[in-house]
C-alpha cells in the first residue's frame, strides 16, 4: 500500500469513527506541516452528504475552523523565526535583513498570498509559517485564511458530492499542480540563493 493509500484509508477511517469532529482534526493537520492533503478528506466528506451520513453546513463549519486552527498554530511556530534569526542567524545563512525583507513582503502582499495559497498544494502547509515571522496582523491573516479556506474546502466537497463513490479520482489530478508548485519552489530557491550572494557581495 502506498502513501496516499494509506493516508486515505486512514483519513476515512477518522471520518468514519469521529464524524465532524475528524473533519476538523484532518483539516487541523492539514493547515499546518503535516502530510494530509486535503484532496483525500473534503471529497470523502463530500461523498458523505451524497449518502446523507454528513449535513453540508457542519461538514463546512468542521473544516474551515480546522483550517483556521492549523493555520494559527503554524503563524504561532512562525512567531518563533525572530528570535532565530537574530541569534542564530549566521549559521542559517539569515540576518535581520531578510527578516525585515519578509516583513515588508507581507506587509504589501500579506492578504493576497495568503488567500491564493489555499489553492496550491503544498504551499498551503507551509504559508502560515511566513505569515508569522512577518507578523501579518492577526485579523486580516484569519479573514484571508478563512475566505481561502472555505472555498477550497467548498470545491472539494461538492466535487465529491458530484463524484459519489468515485471521489479518490479528484486526488489523481491534483499531481499537475504538484509539479507546478516544486518546479516553484525551485526556481524560489534559486532566486533566494542569487539575493543572499548579492547581499553578501554589497555589505
Amino acid at each position: 500500500m502506498g502513501l496516499t493509500e494509506t493516508l486515505c484509508h486512514y483519513n476515512t477511517l477518522l471520518i468514519h469513527q469521529c464524524s465532524y469532529v475528524g473533519v476538523f482534526v484532518l483539516m487541523t493537520l492539514e493547515s499546518m506541516i503535516a502530510p494530509v492533503p486535503s484532496e483525500l478528506v473534503m471529497p470523502f466528506a463530500g461523498f458523505l452528504i451524497y449518502t446523507g451520513h454528513f449535513d453540508p453546513f457542519w461538514v463546512m463549519a468542521a473544516s474551515s475552523l480546522g483550517s483556521i486552527t492549523g493555520s494559527l498554530l503554524s503563524y504561532g511556530m512562525g512567531t518563533l523565526g525572530e528570535p532565530v534569526v537574530l541569534r542564530y542567524g549566521r549559521y542559517l545563512l539569515l540576518n535581520p535583513h531578510h527578516l525585515e525583507w519578509t516583513k515588508n513582503f507581507f506587509a504589501r502582499h500579506g492578504g493576497k498570498t495568503i488567500f491564493i495559497s489555499r489553492f496550491i498544494p503544498v504551499v498551503r502547509h507551509l504559508i502560515s509559517i511566513p505569515a508569522g515571522t512577518a507578523r501579518m496582523p492577526l485579523a486580516p491573516f484569519i479573514l484571508y485564511t478563512f475566505v481561502g479556506a472555505t472555498l477550497w474546502n467548498g470545491f472539494l466537497t461538492y466535487a465529491g458530492v458530484r463524484l459519489k463513490e468515485n471521489w479518490r479520482l479528484i486526488q489523481q489530478y491534483t499531481h499537475v499542480l504538484d509539479v507546478l508548485v516544486v518546479a516553484g519552489l525551485v526556481l524560489g530557491g534559486l532566486w533566494f540563493l542569487w539575493k543572499l550572494k548579492n547581499s553578501r557581495a554589497a555589505a
